[in-house]
C-alpha cells in the first residue's frame, strides 16, 4: 500500500522455480503489460538464456495475459502456461514467496512512496537470494542452486556434522547424521519461470 488510502505499488517479479531465485524485479505505480517487456528482455540478457529454453508460468493478470506479451514471448520461444480461471494456489511458488516478503518484520503497514518500496525490495531479494535458506531445496539458498555451488554446499555441511559426531558420538547413537537432501524433483526438471504482478 502507498502513503494515501487506495493508493498502491505493483510488485513485478521473475522467479525461477527451478532454484527459487528471483532473476528479475522491477516496482511500478500501475499494473501495465508495458513494464513486462523491459523486465524479461533485462531477465533473459542478464542470465544469458537462450531461446526455447523457458516455460513462463504467469498468473492470469492482465499484464500476463496482453497481446503484446503473448507477441513477445512468441519472438523469443517461450512457452506460456497460465493459472485456471479463478484459482489463485495455480502458482504456489509465486504465492509462497509473496507470503516470506509480506511476514519480513521490517514490511511496514504502507510505503512512504515508491522509492521506499524499491529501497525494501532491493533488501529483501537481496538477503532472499543470498541468504534465505529455502526448505523447497533442501535449505540451499537460491544463489547456491543457481551457481552450480549445491554440491560444495552440501560436502560442507556434511563435513561439519561428521565432526559433530566424532566430537560427540553420544549425541548421534542411532545413525550418522546427514544434511537435508536435496529433492530430486527440483533438479531434474527442465528450468522455468514465474511471474507474478500483485498491489
Amino acid at each position: 500500500m502507498g502513503p494515501t488510502k487506495w493508493s498502491y505499488f505493483y510488485l513485478y517479479f521473475i522467479l525461477d522455480i527451478f532454484g527459487r531465485r528471483v532473476v528479475g524485479w522491477c516496482v511500478a505505480d500501475a499494473e501495465t503489460a508495458a513494464l513486462f517487456k523491459p523486465l524479461f528482455d533485462d531477465a533473459v540478457a542478464k542470465h544469458q538464456v537462450p531461446p526455447g529454453q523457458l516455460t513462463l508460468h504467469a498468473d492470469r493478470g492482465a499484464p500476463t495475459k496482453a497481446k503484446a506479451t503473448a507477441l513477445l514471448l512468441a519472438d523469443l520461444g517461450v512457452t506460456r502456461s497460465h493459472n485456471r480461471p479463478h484459482t489463485s494456489n495455480d502458482n504456489p511458488f509465486s504465492e509462497s514467496h509473496f507470503k516470506t516478503l509480506k511476514y519480513q518484520p521490517q514490511f511496514p503497514e504502507r510505503f512512504g512512496c515508491i522509492e521506499d518500496a524499491r529501497t525494501f525490495c532491493r533488501r529483501f531479494f537481496d538477503w532472499y537470494n543470498q541468504d534465505h535458506h529455502h526448505s523447497g531445496i533442501g535449505l540451499m539458498a537460491p544463489d547456491h542452486v543457481h551457481y552450480g555451488q549445491t554440491d560444495a554446499v552440501y560436502a560442507a555441511r556434511q563435513h561439519t556434522l561428521d565432526q559433530a559426531c566424532r566430537d560427540n558420538p553420544n549425541r548421534f547413537v542411532n545413525k550418522r547424521p546427514n544434511p537435508p537432501t536435496k529433492p530430486t524433483a527440483a533438479w531434474i526438471n527442465p528450468p522455468a519461470a514465474a511471474l507474478k504482478t500483485q498491489a
